[in-house]
């Protein structure tokens, strides 16, 4: 089991920039953890590190998908877990930096997902049954094959109905993979650092001025390239913060204004739940900065962190 550096934590902390700084200090290259950034054509909103931010440090995991496609947690624990082996392999250290929790998590534990067959002919027809026959009808189906599952989902839940009946039908139940996976270790020794901020207020406003910053930058050009491209309502890349609140101002239901301000509170919100997601790393490095990120502070606090625990 291979050590590797988390950092982690809501928007506008810091985190890329602590990533390159620790992964120069530790001899390391960074592999980003962020859902969006995976995705090419989308820089400015995703807030995808510079050339010059990058600093020479070898990032990975950036840009790696069409934002046609709907790139999954599992796509992204496969790919990842190369890129970290492949670091390790040359006695390097993997500095993983970015705020999607679920990502981080599954990519540590080595997490295998049930067996899946991407736009399966098998998923098509299940789909065609659930709008035939309805949510009811289909839920009794699963909870026949897996109770367990079946008492967790609603009928409405089409999808992960679904899902679930695929994912039986293709040799295993996901109550089974779920018990299964649990019982086997960590793939990676993840130490976690996590960086906020002392004033909930000051991250805010930190988040506000970042929006105000991508609109100076040409969010809105952006997301009208992707658009131009073929790109809509509904592709996974155009439901991103900041992605969706713009594509509606393209579509005129929105004024620019009126969309900024909605990415704000989307991003706002998606740090309390980014917040709330770290609780749960209870033997990690907490760095929560006063009125702005002080990297010196942030070094030290982290290598001091690496070298006690390895």
């Amino acid at each position: 089991m291979g050590d590797v550096l988390v950092i982690t934590g809501p928007t506008a902390t810091g985190k890329t920039e602590l990533g390159v700084i620790m992964a120069r200090e530790l001899g390391g290259e960074v592999v980003s953890a962020d859902s969006m950034q995976v995705y090419k054509y989308m820089d400015i909103g995703t807030a995808k590190p510079t050339f010059e931010e990058m600093g020479g440090i070898p990032h990975h995991m950036i840009s790696v998908a069409s934002p046609f496609e709907n790139y999954s947690v599992a796509s992204y624990v496969r790919d990842a877990s190369a890129c970290c082996d492949d670091i390790l392999a040359r006695g390097k250290v993997p500095v993983i930096v970015g705020g999607t929790g679920l990502y981080v998590e599954s990519l540590l534990k080595g997490r295998q997902f049930a067996p899946r067959e991407e736009e399966s002919s098998l998923r098509s027809e299940l789909e065609e049954q659930y709008d035939r026959l309805g949510g009811e009808e289909m839920l009794k189906r699963l909870s026949l094959i897996d109770p367990a599952r079946g008492e967790k989902l609603h009928p409405n839940d089409k999808k992960r109905i679904v899902r679930a009946l695929e994912s039986a039908a293709l040799g295993e139940t996901i109550t089974s993979h779920d018990e299964r996976t649990r019982e086997q270790p960590p793939r990676y020794n993840g130490k976690i650092i996590v960086l906020g901020f002392e004033d909930r207020a000051v991250l805010y406003d930190r988040i506000n001025r970042r929006v105000d910053l991508m609109v100076e930058r040409g969010l809105l050009s952006e997301v009208k390239m992707l658009m131009d491209m073929g790109l809509k309502k509904g592709n996974t890349a155009l439901e991103a913060i900041g992605y969706k609140e713009f594509a509606a101002v393209i579509r005129g239901e929105l004024t620019p204004e009126e969309g900024a301000e909605l990415v704000k509170l989307g991003s706002r919100r998606y740090a309390k739940r980014q917040i709330s997601w770290c609780r749960r790393y209870g033997d990690a490095l907490r760095i929560n900065w006063q009125k702005k990120p002080d990297m010196e502070l942030g070094r030290r606090a982290s290598t001091d962190f690496w070298l006690k625990k390895a």
